[in-house]
Parts: C-alpha cells; sequence; structure tokens
C-alpha cells in the first residue's frame, strides 16, 4: 500500500511535474503543478468529490517527482511525458502528423510545392494548412493566376522546351530561354508572396496600375493579362474572405462533451480569411471535468508543432480554464517568443468565430455518437446472429497483387466504436508461389498471431476475405496458434459468390457450412462494411509498393551493386532487358564485376 502521509512529508512546495504509478509498475498519470506539496496534497484528502480522481488513488503503488525552474518547464515537460508514455487517466491527444506548409523555393526561378516536415531547404514557407486539401487548393489557384512553376528541379534543369502546363497558361516557362525575363517572373513571385501572405488587396491594387498603365500603352494583350488575373484574384478573395477587420492569427476552440465523449474544432483563421478547420476527438477518461480537457488539449495540440508558427497571436476558447489560463499563456508566449493572447470570453467579432467552432463541435459530436450507436448496435445484431457471446473485437485479413506479383496482405480491427486505425497492419508476403493466396494467407496469420498477445486484444471474430479453401487454410493455421488463448474466435469465411453482387455473400463457417444473411440486415452491412476496409486497406499497400517497384531498379536490392557498378551494368549491357538475359561470364567482362558477383547478380535476376 502507498503511504501518502510519509511521502507527501518529502514533497517540495516548487513547480514540478508528477507521475502516479501502479503496482505493475506502469505510469498511470502525469501532472503538473505551481506547487508540487498543494497540489499532491489534494489527491490524499479524506474526502474526494471526483470519481476519477478517486480510481485514479485506488491504483496509485508510487508517485515519481521531478522539480523544475518554473511552471512553463513543468508544462513542457508534463507534454512530453504524456507523449511518451500515454498515460490510462490523461487526456491523450492522438495527433502525431505533420502539417503541411506551401514552400517557394530559393532558386534563380523559384518553385511552388508541398511541403511536410522538418525544413531543411532553403526557401519560403507559408502556413501551416489543416489538410494537405487545403494546401493544393492554393497551389492550383496560384497556377491559374501567376503561372509559378511547381515541376521537380530535376525536370526544370532538363527542359529543352515548354512542357503542357505552359501550353495551357499554368506556367510561365522559365525553364526555356526567350519564354520570360528574370525580371517578369520576379515580379510574379513577388506576387505570390503577398498573396501566401494574405496581402491579396495589395496585389491587386499594383495590377489594377500596371493594367491601367498598359492599356494607355496600347499594350492591350498586356492590359488582358492582368484584368484576368485581377479577377481570379477578386473570385478567391470573395471564396475566402471573413469579415474580421484585423490581420491578427486566431484558432477558434470549440469543446463539446456529451455521454463521455468529446469533440474539439478548431478554426484557423490567417489574415483575415478561413485557413481550414478540423475535428479532434481526443481520449477522454470516465468523469474527466471539462476544464482539465481543455487546458490539456491546448498544451498538447500547440506544443506537438514543432514550429513556433503555428502558434496563433489569439486563441479563444469556449471554456473557463480558471488558474490554467495565465500558465497557458505565459508558456505558449515563451515558446513562440510573441505575445500570445488566450480568451475564454471573448467579444465582438472573435465571439462569433467561437461560436462557429461551438456550432461545428455539437454538429460533429452528435454525428459522431449517431454512427457509434449504429456501430454497436450493428454489432449487437451480429451476436445475436452468430449465436456467441457480446462481440467486442472483429479482426479481417485479405490479400491483394497483380499476376502474383507485390503480394501484400492487410489485418483491420474494428471494435464497437468502429474501426481502431493504429492498429491496422499490412504485411509484404515473401517466399511463396506468385499467386497462391492461401499461402499468402497462412503466411499473413502467421506473422499475426505466432506471439504473445495482450488478452484484450484477442478477436471474437476473425475474418477471412475467400471461400470453402482459404477458410480451412487459415484454420488450419490458427488453431495451432491459439492453444494458449483464454478464448477461442469464430472463424468465418465471406465468399461474393458467383454473381459478387452486394448483398449475396455467403459467410463460410470452418465446418464448411455456409449461411446467408438478408441483405438489409445490419449484421451483414457489419461484415460488408469490415470486409471494403480491408480489402481497400490490402489494395492501397499493394499499389504503393507496386508503384515503388516501377521506380526502382532490380539491381538495388542485390548486395553488394551500388549507384556506380549499377550504372556500369547498364551502360555496358545496353539496358535491363539485355542483363537480364546475359551468361555469367558477359556479366563478369563488366568492368568492376568479379565472377563471384556476376554469379550473385545472374542467380538474383532468374529468380526475379
Amino acid at each position: 500500500m502507498f503511504n501518502a502521509q510519509d511521502f507527501l512529508k518529502t514533497v517540495s512546495n516548487k513547480p514540478g511535474v508528477y507521475r502516479m504509478v501502479n503496482a505493475s509498475n506502469e505510469i498511470i498519470y502525469v501532472g503538473k503543478a505551481k506547487s508540487l506539496k498543494k497540489r499532491l496534497s489534494s489527491y490524499f484528502r479524506s474526502y474526494v468529490p471526483c470519481k476519477k480522481t478517486r480510481a485514479l488513488v485506488r491504483n496509485i503503488a508510487d508517485v515519481e517527482v521531478t522539480i523544475t525552474h518554473s511552471e512553463t518547464e513543468a508544462f513542457i515537460l508534463e507534454y512530453n511525458l504524456i507523449k511518451q508514455f500515454l498515460p490510462r487517466y490523461n487526456v491523450l491527444l492522438r495527433d502525431d502528423k505533420s502539417y503541411p506548409y506551401i514552400f517557394m523555393s530559393a532558386h534563380k526561378h523559384p518553385r511552388l510545392s508541398i511541403h511536410r516536415g522538418t525544413k531543411k531547404c532553403k526557401g519560403e514557407y507559408f502556413g501551416p494548412f489543416p489538410d494537405v486539401g487545403a494546401v493544393r487548393q492554393s497551389l492550383y489557384s496560384l497556377q491559374k493566376i501567376f503561372s509559378i512553376r511547381q515541376c521537380q528541379d530535376s525536370v526544370y534543369k532538363n527542359r529543352s522546351r515548354p512542357c503542357l502546363m505552359y501550353q495551357i497558361g499554368r506556367c510561365a516557362g522559365p525553364c526555356v530561354s526567350g519564354m520570360i525575363s528574370d525580371e517578369e517572373y520576379k515580379e510574379l513571385v513577388n506576387f505570390t508572396r503577398l498573396f501566401l501572405d494574405g496581402k491579396d488587396l495589395e496585389v491587386i491594387r499594383i495590377l489594377i496600375k500596371k493594367m491601367e498603365a498598359a492599356s494607355m500603352m496600347l499594350a492591350f494583350e498586356k492590359a488582358a493579362e492582368y484584368r484576368d488575373q485581377i479577377q481570379a484574384l477578386r473570385i478567391t478573395q470573395e471564396q475566402q474572405f471573413v469579415s474580421q477587420n484585423s490581420d491578427d492569427n486566431l484558432d477558434a476552440i470549440g469543446v463539446s462533451v456529451e455521454n463521455g465523449i468529446a469533440c474539439i474544432h478548431v478554426l484557423f483563421f490567417r489574415q483575415g480569411k478561413i485557413l481550414g478547420s478540423k475535428n479532434y476527438f481526443p481520449t477522454m477518461p470516465v468523469d474527466t471535468e471539462v476544464f482539465e480537457l481543455a487546458s490539456s488539449f491546448i498544451g498538447q495540440f500547440y506544443l506537438n508543432q514543432v514550429d513556433r508558427r503555428t502558434i496563433p497571436s489569439h486563441i479563444v476558447i469556449n471554456q473557463d480554464l480558471g488558474e490554467e489560463l495565465d500558465l497557458l499563456e505565459k508558456s505558449l508566449s515563451k515558446i513562440s517568443r510573441r505575445k500570445v493572447c488566450l480568451q475564454s470570453k471573448p467579444r465582438g467579432v472573435r465571439a462569433q468565430f467561437l461560436k462557429l467552432a461551438l456550432t461545428n463541435a455539437t454538429s460533429a459530436l452528435k454525428s459522431n455518437i449517431n454512427h457509434k450507436v449504429t456501430i454497436h448496435n450493428r454489432f449487437s445484431i451480429l451476436s445475436g446472429a452468430l449465436g456467441i457471446a457480446p462481440i467486442k473485437r472483429i479482426e479481417c485479413f485479405d490479400v491483394s497483387h497483380t499476376m502474383g506479383k507485390q503480394t501484400v496482405a492487410s489485418c483491420v480491427v474494428f471494435n464497437q466504436d468502429g474501426p481502431v486505425n493504429q492498429e491496422y497492419r499490412r504485411y509484404n508476403i515473401t517466399g511463396i508461389t506468385g499467386g497462391d493466396d492461401y499461402a499468402a494467407m497462412a503466411q499473413t496469420l502467421e506473422r499475426r498471431y505466432n506471439k504473445n498477445i495482450d488478452p484484450e486484444k484477442i478477436p471474437d471474430v476473425i475474418l477471412i476475405d475467400g471461400g470453402k479453401g482459404q477458410i480451412n487454410r487459415a484454420w488450419n493455421v490458427v488453431k495451432r496458434l491459439l492453444v494458449n488463448w483464454p478464448k477461442h474466435p469464430l472463424m468465418l469465411g465471406i465468399s461474393k459468390g458467383t454473381t459478387r453482387r452486394l448483398g449475396l455473400e455467403t459467410l463460410i463457417k470452418v465446418s464448411g457450412k455456409g449461411f446467408s444473411m438478408s441483405s438489409d440486415s445490419p449484421a451483414l452491412h457489419l461484415i460488408q462494411h469490415i470486409r471494403d476496409e480491408s480489402h481497400n486497406h490490402a489494395i492501397s499497400g499493394h499499389r504503393a509498393k507496386r508503384a515503388k517497384a516501377q521506380t526502382t531498379s532490380v539491381l538495388q536490392e542485390i548486395e553488394g551493386i551500388g549507384p556506380k557498378r549499377r550504372q556500369a551494368l547498364l551502360k555496358y549491357m545496353g539496358g535491363i532487358r539485355k542483363l537480364k538475359y546475359a551468361s555469367i561470364e558477359e556479366i563478369s567482362n563488366v568492368p568492376g564485376i568479379s565472377r563471384v558477383l556476376a554469379e550473385k547478380i545472374h542467380s538474383s535476376l532468374q529468380q526475379q
């Protein structure tokens, strides 16, 4: 038993971070405090009103403390520890992906492109955008208005005549001399930079002056080009403009909680325009207070952004953060190295934006709850149809390939809340005869279940996309592996039948008996959904592998063949096709290729 009284006597009054550990030495909660002694004492009072806190305290076997110099240091350390250990009693925001930017290179003729990750390349970065679709839409608009090149540098350097993009008016053609002068292209780049900085009104004013000047000089074709650019900019402005009357960057955060589920909607405003929005559904322990949810979200969301430009100058949220408000403001200001204002009760235009964010959060939460209710009902109906105990977890497998090549298998996982995306897996299948789906499925199941599995992650139902032969081969593999499992899953095959029409699927048991469900049965709809998800996951992996194979030389897979030897082989033999049909003696005649290496190359090419 944890002796709280003795422990509290040793705790400092300084700021810091505390980690609560259970009997299994697992960190179950991470918190920060301005005064560690005061905060930790609040957990061990005679009466604690919060159910979540009482459940947490019952599981504490030890408390580890780290003292920091300031609250800001504690704030950052808390985030890092939460991200590292994912404690079960903390609010968890699972949003680790990097946000996309528009990148303008620092070349003589700059290029526009989408960028993710660290900013190693020289140039200017505009963003971030909430999703890659917003970036593509912006690039598409810029391509039509200013004709800045978007081609790869390798293409740009090796052009002798302009490409199709120049022909359709989407590129100024800087790759070929004489198409556009350096000064004119630089002007287009400056216009693009101003537009991406939100100064489109300034761009329009400049273009109007240029149009009038060209008209006065009777250069009507040039004036018409300026006119078209002005019209395109005004259309874009109408689509994006929001009457904010301010150039400040702003994020409006709406928090909605219902039935133990939370949705947080973030609206991104930059330079008076809506840049986009996104819904977040953080993992929230039972009986978590909304105040804790909101403050945890802000900390994890903005600290997750590596670049300080992603923290706006104003953040508005519809929840009172109490004492955490000042701490969050100071911490975010210190991290971004500029003043960050955090408001929970804004006025005027910002209040309207916050109301819009809350409306979106409420709508998304209702949609999510309705979806989960539907999934729960389908699981319940499927349990009744199959005559087994309540189904909590289903795993489904599928195999995808093209003529037996680049075989990829998928495993998707569903629980009563829907798809568990983080547990999806793909398996690259090797060492089998091309096109042997039975062997591919056997290898997949062997790799999936031939390991220690958490009892909570043992599926109640295993679905196999295939007929009798496939289900029998799959069962022969699985029955050897589940000897030590506390429960045995039900295995079903999904056969599409001869007509392959949706709703006419036959479910096949291990015994070989098949049965069907009504085409309007919610249970069948659930099975179809899981089967389609598995199929899509497998085929997307296969397509990625096939695309990579088409752009990768088979010589790269042979040990001992680097870029220089690969180039010598292809140049000497006249291409990969002739190399495949060459003898060992012919290969060994290539400069730098020994007899032993020639045998290895010949053997590898014959196997492929």
